[in-house]
């Protein structure tokens, strides 16, 4: 994404990073502040930046994880903002596709007036009524605290997952991952954390979940 930045707006790389990292804490995706103040092209940004690398070469994930998701009660649906066509060969690659009743990447999130993505409240309103989801039956599991801060008024769940966080973002400052905020529900290490929790009545055992691919290499 970076590398795009600097091709497009002809901005050397540190400044490029930098715009990079403040759109995305402030719109959620960087895609939507380059659409905003730059005028690019979504679908041309999404096809250039989202490449997958040979997956076996790069993917890394939790010991037993497709097992540890068909363990975790209720629907279970992944809203990313990846585009599908990045997506879905990981879910596919990590064999865990099945456990999840639907994908609503990027390009599901908008509309007629604008793209959307997380943690865009309109977005997230009209994903609840469209699938029938009661907010207090719902988890959002997310590693991005600043998801879950903006969408916890909705009244649904939230869960931190912390285990996979880099120390240190591309910029070089440390990731925030210590302490349990008053808008995160449950925080844990992994998924398996999460359903032992589960188990033992952290939460709704009947609750649905929306979640996010875990994506180390963007």
């Amino acid at each position: 994404m970076t590398a795009y930045i600097v091709e497009k707006l002809g901005l050397p790389p540190d400044e490029a990073n930098r715009l990079r990292t403040d759109y995305t804490a402030k719109y959620g995706a960087v895609l939507l502040g380059l659409i905003k103040h730059h005028a690019i092209d979504p679908h041309e940004f999404l096809a250039r930046v989202h490449e997958l690398p040979p997956l076996v070469e790069v993917l890394r994930a939790e010991r037993g994880i497709a097992r540890l998701l068909a363990g975790l009660p209720g629907r279970k649906i992944l809203l990313t903002n990846a585009p599908a066509h990045y997506a879905l060969p990981i879910v596919e690659a990590l064999g865990i596709r099945r456990h999840f009743e639907r994908c609503v990447s990027i390009e599901d999130m908008a509309d007629r007036r604008a793209w959307r993505a997380k943690p865009d409240a309109i977005m997230l309103r009209r994903l609840l009524v469209r699938e029938g989801l009661a907010p207090h039956r719902t988890w959002l599991v997310e590693d991005t605290r600043s998801h879950l801060k903006h969408l916890r008024h909705f009244g649904i769940k939230t869960v931190w997952i912390t285990g996979h966080l880099p120390a240190r973002n591309s910029l070089g400052d440390a990731m925030p991952r210590s302490g349990r905020p008053h808008y995160v529900d449950i925080k844990v290490q992994s998924l398996r954390e999460l359903r032992a929790r589960l188990a033992t009545g952290a939460g709704a055992s009947r609750a649905a979940r929306a979640a996010r691919p875990s994506n180390s290499y963007q």
